[in-house]
């Protein structure tokens, strides 16, 4: 087997990679049977000298190689025919901006791994960038309320070196005695929960948040279940009848807009789920909530705010809750939203070392044991020519010719 870790060609520049230098290290040693080879990059986080440093070719030419790795969608014309790929497609909500790219995926007979698609047997994902996504969108989300209010300024999380440099940089500001809720217990709650435990925020449960008031900052880190209520009053016993029945339940976080200061939003959101934030509650003179950083950041979704996604460049915008239309951040009335969709890239040494520990662990064995866990099976979209049985619900989406 011979590994090519391809150059990101997406604009804007993506720093991350799915293999520094040190992971392809402890790869070898593990499976010294493997070949590796690096294209040339001058926008990677980890310079061609380190890969050189650490005994790897770099090169220009991938074509011998059999698996190409990359991370962000690898444009139509730079696809090399008959390879085996992974990177994020974003195709399979048959997004229209990426049509074309699984067209040309089909007709250069590549085989096609989706690192969203790389799922256990339960269906939960195995690699991701979740918990980076977590760690800047929760320090954005304090240089956001600092700058809409004039308290502090932080440096953009990109201009700092790793995770560690944004917690130094957030404990040297003073937060008044906020209410935040973080919305999502998976990997990318998580993250935003590591920075407001750095920041040494106190946790709060969800009954002492709406009911108590604290002369210090808190937050509490609320599940589908404290958010959602079964339209028919029945109390669920647990998180699987929500995910089962989620057109039984409507949202139930206006409590939580009568008395947070602050939303962080970092929960998974399906399709038929109810929407969490509607505009009704932004518009309620009893809402509360100052600011929404919204990390999943699903466009005409769940949360109302988000009309948009915002930039790493233009981090923040201004929702006007009387009118729904997009203001400015400062504008008196304006509920201030960083809703930054690729939050990762900011972090993206940290997030590439974490990346590929969680590929090496989880998916690499794959080629080696006969796939005898299904992970490389259950994440194949395409093979032969055509889509694999599990996507085939995309073949009107590939046949269907654009201009």
């Amino acid at each position: 087997m011979k590994l090519g870790i391809i150059r990101e060609r997406k604009s804007p520049p993506d720093k991350r990679v799915v293999f520094s230098p040190d992971a392809l290290l402890q790869l070898k040693a593990q499976y010294p049977q493997i070949e590796i080879k690096v294209e040339s990059s001058d926008v990677r986080i980890f310079k061609d000298e380190a890969y050189i440093k650490a005994g790897f070719e770099v090169t220009e030419n991938l074509d011998d190689c059999d698996v190409l790795l990359g991370v962000k969608e690898v444009p139509a014309e730079a696809l090399i025919p008959g390879k085996k790929y992974f990177f994020f497609s974003h195709t399979i909500k048959k997004q229209p901006y990426n049509q074309k790219l699984l067209q040309a995926v089909i007709d250069k007979d590549i085989t096609l791994y989706d690192h969203e698609t790389l799922v256990d047997a339960d269906g939960r994902r195995i690699v991701g960038f979740g918990r980076y996504a977590g760690i800047v969108g929760a320090y954005n989300a304090m240089r956001t309320f600092g700058y809409k209010y004039d308290l502090f300024t932080l440096p953009a999380a990109g201009t700092q070196p790793d995770r560690e440099a944004l917690i130094n940089r957030l404990k040297k500001i003073t937060l008044p005695p906020l209410k935040i809720v973080l919305t999502g217990k998976g990997k990318v709650g998580m993250g935003a929960k590591e920075i407001l435990k750095a920041m040494k925020l106190k946790e709060v449960s969800p009954e002492n948040f709406l009911s108590k008031q604290y002369t210090e900052p808190v937050f509490v880190q609320i599940d589908v279940l404290d958010y959602n209520k079964r339209i028919d009053g029945v109390v669920a016993e647990g998180n699987d009848d929500f995910f089962n029945n989620t057109s039984k339940y409507e949202s139930d976080f206006e409590k939580f807009t009568q008395t947070a200061d602050i939303f962080i939003a970092g929960h998974f959101y399906a399709d038929g789920s109810p929407a969490i934030l509607t505009k009704q509650m932004l518009k309620s003179p009893k809402n509360k909530i100052k600011l929404v950083a919204d990390i999943s950041c699903d466009i005409a979704g769940p949360v109302a705010s988000t009309l948009r996604a915002s930039t790493i460049a233009e981090p923040f915008y201004g929702y006007h809750p009387d009118t729904g239309e997009e203001v400015d951040v400062h504008h008196p009335a304006a509920i201030a939203v960083m809703a930054v969709d690729n939050l990762p890239c900011e972090l993206p040494k940290d997030a590439s070392e974490g990346f590929g520990e969680m590929f090496l662990e989880n998916v690499i064995p794959a080629f080696f044991n006969g796939d005898k866990d299904g992970i490389l099976k259950r994440g194949m979209i395409t093979a032969n020519g055509q889509l694999t049985e599990r996507f085939k619900y995309l073949d009107g989406f590939v046949t269907e010719r654009v201009l």
